[in-house]
Protein backbone atom coordinates (compact mmCIF):
# COMPACT_ATOMS: atom_id res chain seq x y z
CA UNK A 1 0.00 0.00 0.00
CA UNK A 2 2.53 2.41 0.75
CA UNK A 3 3.84 2.26 -2.70
CA UNK A 4 0.74 3.11 -4.31
CA UNK A 5 0.54 5.57 -2.44
CA UNK A 6 4.26 7.01 -3.13
CA UNK A 7 4.02 6.19 -6.35
CA UNK A 8 0.54 8.24 -6.77
CA UNK A 9 2.08 11.32 -5.02
CA UNK A 10 5.04 10.56 -7.80
CA UNK A 11 2.52 10.50 -10.34
CA UNK A 12 -0.21 13.70 -9.64
CA UNK A 13 3.62 16.00 -8.84
CA UNK A 14 5.49 14.98 -12.72
CA UNK A 15 1.89 15.11 -13.80
CA UNK A 16 0.83 18.50 -12.97
CA UNK A 17 4.79 19.56 -13.50
CA UNK A 18 4.49 18.50 -17.26
CA UNK A 19 1.42 19.88 -17.49
CA UNK A 20 2.19 23.25 -16.34
CA UNK A 21 5.90 23.06 -18.65
CA UNK A 22 3.58 22.20 -21.82
CA UNK A 23 1.19 24.89 -20.73
CA UNK A 24 4.24 27.32 -21.05
CA UNK A 25 5.60 26.16 -24.33
CA UNK A 26 1.74 27.34 -26.00
CA UNK A 27 2.27 31.12 -23.76
CA UNK A 28 5.65 31.50 -23.00
CA UNK A 29 6.04 34.66 -20.82
CA UNK A 30 8.34 37.97 -20.35
CA UNK A 31 10.93 37.43 -17.80
CA UNK A 32 10.85 33.06 -17.09
CA UNK A 33 14.69 32.58 -14.88
CA UNK A 34 17.61 32.14 -16.30
CA UNK A 35 17.46 28.83 -16.33
CA UNK A 36 14.31 28.84 -18.43
CA UNK A 37 15.38 31.34 -21.39
CA UNK A 38 16.12 28.67 -23.67
CA UNK A 39 12.32 28.80 -24.07
CA UNK A 40 12.57 32.05 -26.34
CA UNK A 41 14.78 30.40 -28.64
CA UNK A 42 12.65 27.62 -29.36
CA UNK A 43 11.01 27.36 -32.90
CA UNK A 44 7.22 27.42 -33.05
CA UNK A 45 6.96 23.88 -34.21
CA UNK A 46 9.14 22.78 -31.58
CA UNK A 47 7.23 24.29 -28.75
CA UNK A 48 3.95 22.77 -29.94
CA UNK A 49 5.63 19.17 -30.40
CA UNK A 50 7.15 19.52 -26.74
CA UNK A 51 4.67 21.25 -25.05
CA UNK A 52 1.84 19.18 -26.50
CA UNK A 53 4.03 16.07 -25.60
CA UNK A 54 4.20 17.34 -22.13
CA UNK A 55 0.68 17.78 -21.70
CA UNK A 56 -0.48 15.26 -23.19
CA UNK A 57 2.39 13.09 -20.79
CA UNK A 58 1.24 14.51 -17.94
CA UNK A 59 -2.58 13.69 -18.41
CA UNK A 60 -1.47 10.34 -19.02
CA UNK A 61 0.20 9.87 -15.82
CA UNK A 62 -2.71 10.99 -14.23
CA UNK A 63 -5.99 10.14 -16.03
CA UNK A 64 -6.10 6.34 -16.39
CA UNK A 65 -5.33 6.04 -12.32
CA UNK A 66 -7.94 8.68 -11.90
CA UNK A 67 -10.75 7.02 -14.20
CA UNK A 68 -9.37 3.60 -14.19
CA UNK A 69 -9.88 3.31 -17.63
CA UNK A 70 -6.70 2.05 -19.60
CA UNK A 71 -4.84 2.18 -16.40
CA UNK A 72 -1.90 1.12 -19.15
CA UNK A 73 -1.64 3.67 -20.80
CA UNK A 74 0.13 5.74 -17.56
CA UNK A 75 3.26 2.92 -18.40
CA UNK A 76 3.20 4.09 -22.08
CA UNK A 77 2.78 7.90 -20.78
CA UNK A 78 5.69 7.81 -18.43
CA UNK A 79 7.73 6.28 -21.26
CA UNK A 80 7.04 9.00 -23.87
CA UNK A 81 8.06 11.54 -21.02
CA UNK A 82 11.41 9.57 -20.96
CA UNK A 83 11.37 9.72 -24.19
CA UNK A 84 10.86 13.66 -24.42
CA UNK A 85 13.06 13.97 -21.59
CA UNK A 86 16.29 12.47 -23.22
CA UNK A 87 15.31 14.71 -26.42
CA UNK A 88 15.30 17.87 -24.22
CA UNK A 89 18.79 16.34 -23.05
CA UNK A 90 20.58 16.69 -26.57
CA UNK A 91 19.10 19.73 -27.27
CA UNK A 92 20.68 21.28 -24.43
CA UNK A 93 23.92 19.64 -24.27
CA UNK A 94 23.72 21.07 -28.12
CA UNK A 95 23.26 24.77 -26.03
CA UNK A 96 26.07 23.67 -23.43
CA UNK A 97 23.57 24.08 -20.53
CA UNK A 98 24.45 21.14 -18.08
CA UNK A 99 21.85 22.32 -15.39
CA UNK A 100 19.36 21.33 -17.78
CA UNK A 101 20.92 18.12 -18.92
CA UNK A 102 21.16 17.33 -15.46
CA UNK A 103 17.86 17.95 -14.64
CA UNK A 104 15.91 16.14 -17.81
CA UNK A 105 17.91 12.81 -16.23
CA UNK A 106 16.85 13.25 -12.91
CA UNK A 107 13.49 13.36 -14.66
CA UNK A 108 13.81 10.54 -17.33
CA UNK A 109 14.62 8.48 -14.37
CA UNK A 110 12.01 9.16 -12.05
CA UNK A 111 9.86 8.44 -14.92
CA UNK A 112 11.43 5.55 -16.03
CA UNK A 113 11.28 4.16 -12.22
CA UNK A 114 7.17 4.98 -12.39
CA UNK A 115 6.67 2.84 -15.53
CA UNK A 116 8.96 -0.17 -14.44
CA UNK A 117 6.99 0.19 -10.88
CA UNK A 118 3.57 0.61 -12.56
CA UNK A 119 4.02 -2.23 -14.87
CA UNK A 120 5.66 -4.46 -13.13
CA UNK A 121 5.26 -3.96 -8.67
CA UNK A 122 2.24 -2.02 -8.77
CA UNK A 123 0.17 -1.67 -11.38
CA UNK A 124 -2.85 0.72 -11.10
CA UNK A 125 -6.24 -1.53 -11.12
CA UNK A 126 -8.61 -1.33 -14.04
CA UNK A 127 -12.38 -1.05 -14.08
CA UNK A 128 -12.54 -4.66 -15.30
CA UNK A 129 -10.38 -6.40 -12.44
Amino acid sequence: MKSNTFLWVLQVVMGLFFIGVGILHFAVPEGLPDRMAYMYDMSDGLHVASGSAEILGGLGLLLPGLTKIRTELTVYAALGLVVVMIAAAIWHLNRGETSNIVSNVILAGILAWIAAARLRFTPLPSRSG
